[in-house]
């Protein structure tokens, strides 16, 4: 399996639907399924039927977006990148954005 381009944490920004050009952070990843879920990106109104633990009415949530449909942020100016992989002197591998060379900070 490839090394994932994007991970839960990082900061995408939309390039295409009517979300594009917002920014957001990574809550989830599906990897099989080719999408992710971005926080303040593709909000949705669901109708919730109440429960004993949670009340009834129209809430708002995150919707998932497609991988290929976001970008992830350069860290050294902000605008949309792709994202290569190059292994450091002692032998670890890591993510760096193609646009400035910057390494991509891995989020615990």
């Amino acid at each position: 399996m490839a090394a994932q381009k994007i991970k839960k944490g990082d900061h995408v920004i939309v390039l295409t639907g009517r979300d594009r050009g917002k920014h957001g952070e990574v809550i989830e990843v599906r990897p099989r399924e080719g999408r992710a879920v971005v926080r303040g990106v593709n909000v949705v109104r669901k109708h919730q039927r109440q429960t004993a633990q949670e009340e009834g009415g129209i809430v708002s949530k995150e919707a998932a977006i497609n991988l290929s449909n976001l970008a992830i942020e350069d860290p050294k100016d902000g605008k949309p990148t792709r994202v290569g992989f190059k292994f450091l002197e002692d032998g670890k591998k890591v993510r760096f954005a193609k646009r400035s060379g910057e390494i991509i900070p891995e989020k615990k």
